[in-house]
């Protein structure tokens, strides 16, 4: 073992009484998406290092890149924590790359080590002026920053940062049901809530045959793209059709999608019940259509007492779809298949709906026994980034 990919933990720093909770599940979340990689993972308190083949260097990099709880990573040589030996190591790697200036920073966490970081960073670098032709000391905006960490048995020096995708390792937090439409907002309200340690189920409405089969598998192909960041998604589809049509024969125009929206949220309340979710999450962004508007959500709101939680309820647009772009979501949520929210859109839709009104038009239609039927009857899919999807009916 000559290398190895050194993960830095971030914000999993800040935790105290619960720190190896998160650090136990970031090693037990890194070592499953690593299933048929030869590799061994090490953890402590502090550090977090995988051992792998050269070969497969590329592939895993991709792989930590996105799992969460991992602010920094590394690709480092590992050595004794002996002088003669770290200066070798130090030597022999940087005359194989090609620079400039440089810049050396110590890092002495073992202080058993008999010299100091500061004087360790003017040895190391008297070695390199030394040896090297025509380079030189720049600590402001060097070619290359040199950065050798101590440890007591094992010292790491490497010469590159690579951004991980921060925030907790998914399952540090229960469980959220995420209502996965096909559009743009909520596969980013699926991706920021797992960011914060969130598992996910989805939950996706179609309304079939006013729906069809490539919504289905375009909101598949979305969390198949989700499931990169996490084990895997249990994916619950709903037949929507009855309940829209009978709220497209019974209410008035205007308050169409509050109702649609409201037994939305009753069927999410039912499967928070059934499969052990604490929250709600959407992709909802306030005003940016009319049952996103604050009065909107209240009265849709009102229908369930889960929390319900909007990680883009105060972004933008351009910046939710930056995120989208980020996270590879984009160009599958703009194929231009329609969802069931968009089927049966009125023109001038109520963007203050008045919740006496609302539950006087939807009282129309006998809907209870419809959103038992609705649940009772879902079909579920087992999402993962790597394996074949396993169905359960589906079809």
């Amino acid at each position: 073992m000559d290398r190895v990919i050194l993960i830095k933990y971030g914000e999993l720093s800040t935790k105290k009484a619960n720190r190896n909770f998160f650090i136990n599940t970031l090693y037990k979340n890194l070592k499953n998406k690593l299933l048929g990689y030869e590799v061994k993972i090490h953890k402590d308190r502090a550090r977090m290092y995988i051992e792998f083949l050269e070969k497969d260097l590329d592939s895993i990099k991709n792989i930590v890149s996105r799992v969460f709880g991992i602010h920094t990573y590394h690709i480092a040589y590992i050595v004794d924590t002996l002088d003669s030996i770290i200066q070798d190591k130090v030597l022999s790697s940087v005359k194989e790359l090609d620079f400039k200036t440089f810049k050396i920073e110590t890092k002495r966490s073992d202080k058993s080590f008999p010299i100091h970081s500061q004087d360790y960073n003017r040895v190391l670098g008297g070695l390199i002026l030394k040896n090297i032709d025509g380079v030189s000391v720049d600590v402001h905006n060097p070619d290359l920053w040199i950065t050798v960490e101590i440890r007591e048995k094992s010292s790491f020096i490497y010469f590159n940062s690579y951004k991980g995708s921060g925030g907790y390792p998914v399952g540090t937090q229960s469980k959220g049901m995420l209502m996965l439409s096909g559009g743009i907002d909520s596969p980013v309200a699926g991706y920021l809530a797992m960011k914060r340690g969130m598992t996910l189920d989805a939950v996706y409405f179609e309304a079939m045959p006013h729906t069809s089969i490539e919504a289905r598998n375009k909101v598949i192909t979305l969390c198949r793209k989700l499931a990169n960041y996490t084990d895997h998604i249990n994916l619950h589809i709903i037949n929507f059709t009855p309940i829209q049509e009978e709220i497209y024969k019974n209410c008035r125009e205007d308050y169409m999608i509050t109702i649609m929206r409201r037994m939305m949220y009753r069927i999410m309340d039912k499967l928070c019940k059934k499969y052990k979710g604490l929250v709600i999450v959407n992709g909802e962004s306030v005003g940016q259509v009319a049952s996103q508007t604050l009065t909107s959500m209240n009265v849709i709101n009102s229908v369930t007492n889960l929390p319900v939680i909007r990680p883009v309820a105060c972004f933008d647009k351009l910046e939710i779809m930056d995120i989208a772009r980020n996270i590879d979501t984009y160009e599958t949520s703009i194929i231009p298949y329609e969802d069931c929210c968009t089927v049966f859109v009125p023109k001038h839709p109520a963007i203050n709906p008045k919740l006496g009104i609302a539950i006087a038009e939807e009282n129309k239609f006998n809907y209870e026994s419809m959103l038992d039927t609705a649940v009772e009857s879902l079909n579920t899919i087992v999402i993962t980034s790597t394996e074949e999807n396993k169905f359960s009916d589906l079809l």
